[in-house]
């Protein structure tokens, strides 16, 4: 059990520590550019984020019915933690934006829960559920801070998931449609910037062919978990045509009932990580390519040019769905602009024997293996390696318009309760806001930046065993107090316009919004 004792008397030597570490163990990372705020452009945007079940709880309370995710963590696939309470925001919001605002943020990233404005998916608004998105944009906007909503975050209603099979049917088009229609009427003269879907691609990845994420579907011998429903020949393919065509449908309406009055923004997400070739042969390199097709292209080549990308229609062959003509034009530029997410750097390397199995899942049609530095499963740190960014930032410069980009999560994970005294988080986020200032002086379009996560919340994968933070919630605290990591400290510093050159910007003296409470993780 955790303790709750005073211990302020320690806090600046306990920094004077941390940043001496700072500075003896990351000169090359912290040091390597040196910039601040008035670097970047005045319109630029500086946020974080977090996502609807990870962080707001009361999912059973005024209305609420459950999502594939509370289906799949009450399963035990989030190391047996679920979103039933998560950080509570439903009630604390006010309390968080508060936070928000001592941080300094321009911008709040969340979602709307489906299954709680619209219970079963289809059908009337919960006036409760209308009540909380009403107040905390109201609460946000009260305090200057700009909401950007995402619709749909791995928590399609599980009424829908029941009743069709979710993304597999067509039927989903509509509901999502209607879905969005209600949130652009109700929202849309506060919100300016809206994503239909985060990151479809590896939604439909771990969702409908590893069995990994929800809704769990998959089929032997392709899935990770003991999966007994769907088809990961094909699923994954047809998720992500749906979603394209819902995002399309959702982004056409919104340009033709509200854009006029509203002057809004229409986007979508997708999951990027650098990529660099196993070796320096042939095979790796048009591999490298092909990863890049697979899991970049599957999404932004259809919103681009109206279809595919050639290797993907080339090897998955009949079981890659097509586009008709009508569908095609209205899938065609139906973004405003592209939400990034990245974490991390992959190498690839060319797998090409297994196109010759009769029996195949995307990561056969991919015909490449892609080899993580870290376990997806696990609390690891990630390297701080910010060219992977900048190379994904040019390649959308180069291969998609240089569309309007706002890098929509990005952040270091630690192992839970590890301390507030965060350094490794801090490197990370030094390290890659300087790569974003990088790719803006390259000519990327990217607008705006936020860190995930705000809060420490439910992580998909690792329930409460990682954390990714600004700000620790304390689980084993009845009202889940919140404390500023050294990572808040330092953002916060940062977006109030001071130099990244010396870390000791972070400040040595003894500042009560940081309280010590080291007593905590012991």
């Amino acid at each position: 059990m955790m303790m709750m004792v005073e211990a302020e008397t320690c806090l600046s030597f306990a920094f004077i520590l941390i940043l001496l570490l700072i500075l003896n163990l990351a000169v090359g990372v912290l040091s390597a550019d040196n910039y601040s705020r008035d670097d970047f452009p005045l319109d630029f945007v500086f946020g974080s984020a977090t996502s609807a079940y990870q962080v707001e709880g009361a999912a059973k309370e005024d209305g609420r019915t459950p999502s594939i995710w509370d289906t799949f963590a009450h399963a035990g696939y989030a190391h047996g933690a679920n979103g039933d309470v998560a950080c509570d925001e439903y009630h604390k919001y006010k309390e968080d934006v508060r936070l928000m605002v001592e941080t300094g943020l321009d911008a709040y990233r969340f979602s709307i829960s489906w299954s709680r404005l619209i219970p079963n998916g289809r059908g009337p608004i919960n006036l409760k559920g209308l009540q909380y998105y009403n107040s905390l944009i109201n609460e946000l906007i009260s305090n200057g801070i700009q909401p950007h909503v995402t619709l749909h975050n791995y928590d399609l209603p599980q009424a829908l998931e029941d009743e069709y099979g979710g993304w597999i049917s067509r039927d989903v088009i509509e509901d999502f449609t209607n879905y969005a229609d209600a949130c652009f009427r109700e929202f849309g003269d506060r919100v300016l910037y809206w994503t239909t879907v985060n990151e479809p691609n590896v939604f439909a990845l771990g969702g409908y062919n590893q069995g990994s994420t929800p809704p769990r579907r998959c089929s032997p011998p392709f899935c990770i978990t003991n999966g007994t429903r769907g088809n990961s020949t094909y699923e994954p393919y047809l998720a992500v045509h749906h979603i394209l065509l819902a995002h399309s449908s959702a982004a056409r309406l919104y340009r033709i009932k509200y854009r006029d009055n509203q002057h809004g923004y229409v986007g979508i997400s997708v999951f990027t990580f650098g990529r660099l070739p196993q070796t320096n042969t042939e095979k790796d390199r048009v591999a490298n390519e092909r990863v890049h097709d697979f899991f970049i292209g599957w999404i932004m080549e259809p919103l681009v040019h109206g279809d595919y990308p050639i290797s993907m229609k080339t090897n998955a062959g009949t079981r890659m769905p097509t586009f008709t003509i009508r569908e095609s034009k209205l899938v065609k530029g139906s973004h405003d602009f592209i939400g990034v997410i990245h974490y991390n750097n992959v190498n690839v390397t060319d797998n090409s024997d297994t196109l010759n199995r009769k029996l195949r899942d995307f990561n056969a049609d991919m015909a490449a293996m892609i080899i993580y530095n870290q376990d997806l499963f696990s609390d690891e740190e990630f390297p701080v390696a910010p060219w992977g960014l900048q190379e994904e930032l040019d390649s959308f410069k180069l291969l998609y318009g240089n569309p309007p980009i706002f890098i929509y999560e990005n952040g270091q994970r630690t192992a839970s309760n590890s301390s507030l005294q965060d350094v490794s988080r801090v490197k990370y986020l030094h390290g890659y806001i300087g790569g974003v200032l990088n790719a803006l002086r390259n000519g990327s379009n990217v607008r705006g930046y936020f860190a995930w996560s705000f809060l420490d919340v439910l992580e998909l994968l690792d329930g409460y065993r990682s954390s990714y933070g600004l700000y620790y919630v304390d689980q084993d605290d009845p009202e889940l107090k919140r404390y500023p990591k050294l990572s808040a400290k330092w953002y916060s510093r940062f977006l109030r316009g001071r130099s990244t050159s010396i870390v000791g910007d972070i400040g040595l003296e003894e500042d009560s919004s940081l309280v010590s409470v080291s007593h905590l993780f012991q």
